[in-house]
């Protein structure tokens, strides 16, 4: 059922089909899209409702969009939904993350393989045995970009939770004992960086079977921070945003070679 008012656009996100390309950027903040979009040739704003802004334009000839998603993985979510039904099907969400290995810095960009599910949106979509998993083409063109562009880059596990101040401000949660035992866990595996989306956008892309995968730029490690370690907060995204948009190109090149 569509709920929207114009039952040629989706109800959320407000695209309709033609509006946006198959391949798509999902930042977090809808501020973040119009800097995105003018990388993009001939970008045009194609909807703006709620926490979703939507940009079209093109990368090397061929239709791209950029759709911010808001915070964590339920606004996400929808906004997959939704752009796969408006004809996407390969995604790169960008934005930012804290670091949580030592030797992840600020300004360092990390790109996921697979992230740790402790959230929500992704238990309403599959058992939690299945793992949130990116798809190995983007990680790959991911790879390449950072490499192309010479930015210090990670790829490993990411832990996506619901609830950024409980990360935080751990000790003062009721639920303290068990969100501080599960941290150590998750640096004890080598996870990387803690973040609110992947997870979610794994797993529906999995059931939707379209392509995802992310990268971010860390903003600070608050692991580094408790050791005395240097420790500068960095907010500019852009190398990030390069490494996303070069990844969409290097997607696009390899698509045309296998003729998909």
């Amino acid at each position: 059922m569509n709920y929207s008012e114009d039952a040629r656009k989706q109800y959320h996100i407000q695209v309709g089909e033609g509006d946006v390309g198959r391949y798509v950027i999902l930042p977090g903040d809808p501020k973040r899209c119009e800097k995105i979009a003018k990388y993009f040739d001939n970008a045009v704003l194609v909807a703006d409702s709620r926490e979703y802004v939507t940009y079209t334009g093109y990368l090397d000839g061929v239709k791209v969009s950029v759709t911010s998603t808001g915070i964590g993985g339920p606004s996400a979510s929808i906004a997959m939904e939704e752009l796969v039904n408006a004809g996407a099907d390969t995604f790169v969400r960008i934005g930012t993350c804290g670091g949580m290995q030592l030797n992840v810095k600020s300004g360092d960009v990390v790109i996921a393989n697979g992230a740790i599910r402790m959230e929500g949106t992704s238990k309403e979509y599959a058992p939690i045995e299945f793992p949130a998993v990116a798809d190995i083409q983007v990680i790959n063109a991911l790879m390449q970009s950072a490499e192309e562009l010479k930015s210090p880059y990670h790829v490993g596990v990411v832990q996506c939770k619901d609830s950024f101040y409980g990360q935080h401000s751990p000790e003062r949660m009721p639920v303290s004992y068990e969100l501080m035992n599960k941290w150590e866990a998750w640096k004890r595996l080598g996870c990387l960086a803690s973040e609110m989306e992947s997870a979610a956008l794994f797993v529906v892309a999995s059931h939707l079977h379209v392509r995802a995968g992310s990268c971010f730029l860390v903003l600070a490690n608050q692991e580094r921070e408790k050791e005395g370690l240097e420790n500068p907060v960095v907010h500019d995204t852009d190398m990030a945003i390069r490494v996303a948009v070069g990844a969409i190109r290097n997607l696009i090149e390899a698509d045309k070679k296998a003729g998909k």
